[in-house]
């Protein structure tokens, strides 16, 4: 017996949320999201983008979507990281609008009715949530964040907004394109101002964590940094050519030196500047065969063209076709 499809509406609204290991965190993010999005009497959606949590984070959503039909869950195969599962997020989501949006209650659900707000009345494809207060966070995160968006702004352009992150809200002609990007590593922060669309912002401050680790410590902050640089800019390329070339000066200074001490008969033998010598010629090579390594990784994953992420479940399928819930036990089959 063939089961009819049933025809959804696309919502007006759709809300991008990637989560890995949010257990402890979900049920406050929920409590705190769903009353602002009643109250902007929008059809909507949440699209909760679980990264191969180890957790029980998937089965807690289920269980809330029982109450809340507007939630979605889109579970992935692996943990892929944020920028990825923000991409799972926004290929999945069907409304108008899209705010993409992180489960820590760092950044405030109050603020979405006024990014779509500001969006309408101004007629802009992008609002962007912009930090005017980043007290709640270490002295460390806040310099390593300004250090951070400095270099951004002198490498790929002043256009990089200050101070936001992935907090923000776009029109589904910005969603099209990122979807259609063949970005292999996205850093949407660098990615949707790039594109040049018409923006506004949203100011407000930033709050504590309401529960759990950070999901971005100091590896993966060098890591984000590592793919900002590398997927936006040549500078680091540029400076491996002057580093060869200033140390190319410097040891055709030494030859001239050693020459003209040998013709005056005043060369002493020594180990020394020969010491120095390769070690700095053998620290510059592995610089440049680093940085270009970074590039030719890029290349090489493009030219693969591998899926950056797979499916494991996404609830709205369930809907369309009128199947019941998966299981947990059958999720946890899927992995």
């Amino acid at each position: 017996m063939t089961v009819p499809q049933v025809v959804v509406s696309p919502p007006v609204l759709s809300v991008v949320t990637p989560m890995y290991n949010e257990r402890e965190a979900v049920d406050h993010f929920v409590a705190r999201l769903r009353p602002v999005l009643d109250r902007l009497e929008v059809a909507y959606e949440v699209v909760a983008v679980d990264d191969g949590s180890s957790d029980a984070t998937v089965a807690r959503l289920l269980q809330l979507r029982t109450e809340w039909p507007q939630l979605r869950v889109v579970s992935l195969r692996r943990n892929v990281g944020h920028q990825t599962a923000l991409a799972a997020g926004l290929r999945s989501a069907r409304g108008d609008y899209v705010v993409s949006i992180d489960a820590d209650l760092q950044d405030p659900p109050e603020t979405i009715g006024e990014m779509l707000a500001a969006a309408r009345e101004q007629g802009v494809d992008v609002v962007y949530g912009v930090r005017n207060d980043r007290s709640s966070d270490t002295v460390f995160k806040r310099r390593t964040a300004g250090a951070y968006y400095w270099m951004m702004r002198r490498l790929v352009g002043p256009w990089v907004s200050n101070q936001a992150g992935d907090f923000r809200l776009m029109s589904r002609a910005v969603v099209d394109v990122l979807n259609d990007l063949p970005e292999q590593r996205p850093v949407y922060r660098l990615v949707v101002p790039s594109l040049g669309f018409s923006s506004a912002e949203v100011t407000y401050v930033r709050a504590e964590r309401v529960a759990g680790e950070t999901k971005y410590p100091l590896s993966k902050m060098i890591k984000l940094t590592l793919d900002s640089v590398t997927s936006f800019s040549a500078t680091p390329l540029r400076i491996a050519t002057w580093l060869g070339l200033l140390s190319f000066l410097l040891c055709l200074g030494l030859m001239i030196s050693g020459l003209v001490a040998w013709g005056f008969g005043a060369t002493v033998p020594g180990w020394t500047s020969l010491y120095v010598a390769v070690l700095l010629l053998g620290g510059i090579q592995l610089i440049c065969l680093g940085l270009l390594g970074e590039y030719i990784g890029r290349i090489y994953a493009a030219v693969q063209n591998r899926p950056q992420f797979l499916v494991a479940q996404d609830t709205a399928d369930e809907v369309a076709f009128g199947a019941a819930d998966v299981s947990t036990e059958e999720l946890a089959g899927h992995r």
